[in-house]
């Protein structure tokens, strides 16, 4: 027989916890924005459009920092598509998730959904279809106080204040194939490096992701971040994991030691940021940004192609079990450890 025994002593403390571990993400997929958070018919929304009654669920879990607007979806988004008068904003095809964006919400709903809901920006800049000068205009646009063409734009949008937006994210998932605008660690990496930079010259005080491979169980993983760094480690602040499980082979052992999994993802991720960081001199500390995780099946709502290019088209929904929430569960411990 099996026996544990805990010790509990309260004047030990293992260490601080960063309480943006508990952070979230929205993107524009499926129902997450439009019906989601934003929809101006509902019989809860203000006078914003945005559900009361899901920011009232989005305030109980008291995220200090919410991603934002993707996600595969930001590699073929043009931020300026989503701001100024809603009737003069174009409808684009959003080419992620094959649905039609009406970009009815976008940086200044977000940014304003964000203060209604009691969390913090960290916006995603495209560097798929995009890169330099548009995440340059995006950083003037929230953060530079006035007198400029972007800033004086916001302005103009009903923000007279700067949005102080201080994490960003130099694009998302750059080494998948399925990404829009895909790239060689050594392109995304001398990409993310001169795009940092002209981020930093805007505003010094904001604080900057690198993509790092977009998955443990990716090929790239580990030479990815290596290449990536040697470019970019003196312009970034952290590097990004992403990492999702399931218990597709109903093997429940498997499923609920998924958390040894991610803590063996973040300790070489980790090890990796460490080894960059002498390779380059760097005297600091690469931190990581896991913003992106879950238990994902990736089999819920309508992705049948009789839906495509629509508003909202129901995809990637998901109905939960226990042990689900018990796999969760063992996530955050991970990253607590």
């Amino acid at each position: 027989m099996m026996k544990a025994k805990v010790t509990v002593d309260s004047r030990f403390a293992a260490g601080e916890i960063d309480r943006r571990i508990f952070s979230g993400f929205i993107e524009h997929l499926g129902r997450a924005v439009y019906e989601g958070i934003y929809d101006p018919s509902h019989p809860s929304a203000d006078e914003n459009g945005f559900r009361q009654d899901v920011i009232e669920l989005v305030r109980e879990l008291d995220m200090p920092l919410t991603r934002y607007p993707g996600g595969n979806f930001v590699s073929s988004y043009n931020w300026e598509d989503g701001v100024g008068p809603k009737e003069k904003r174009p409808v684009r095809p959003d080419l992620a998730w094959k649905a039609i964006e009406p970009n009815t919400f976008g940086t200044d709903e977000f940014i304003r959904w964000c203060r209604a809901a009691g969390t913090e920006p960290m916006l995603a800049v495209n560097l798929g279809t995009r890169g330099v000068e548009a995440a340059r205009n995006l950083v003037e646009y929230c953060n530079f106080p006035g007198g400029t063409y972007y800033s004086d734009l916001r302005k103009a949008n009903g923000s007279d204040e700067p949005h102080k937006v201080k994490y960003w994210c130099l694009g998302n998932e750059m080494d998948g194939p399925w990404q829009v605008g895909h790239k060689t660690a050594e392109e995304y990496g001398k990409l993310a490096a001169e795009t940092a930079k002209a981020m930093k010259l805007v505003d010094n005080s904001i604080e900057l992701t690198l993509c790092g491979s977009s998955s443990l169980f990716m090929d790239t993983f580990g030479t990815w971040e290596l290449e990536t760094l040697k470019h970019a480690a003196e312009y970034i602040d952290y590097v990004s994991l992403h990492i999702y499980f399931e218990n597709r082979r109903r093997d429940m052992a498997r499923f609920l030691a998924s958390g040894d999994v991610l803590e063996k993802y973040i300790r070489q991720a980790a090890t990796l940021c460490d080894a960059a960081a002498a390779i380059k001199k760097i005297d600091r500390k690469i931190m990581l940004s896991l913003d992106e995780w879950n238990v994902w099946y990736r089999q819920g709502g309508d992705g049948s192609p009789e839906t495509e290019w629509t508003v909202a088209r129901p995809l990637l929904e998901e109905r939960y079990d226990m042990a689900d929430v018990l796999v969760n569960g063992t996530l955050l411990n991970a990253m607590l450890n």
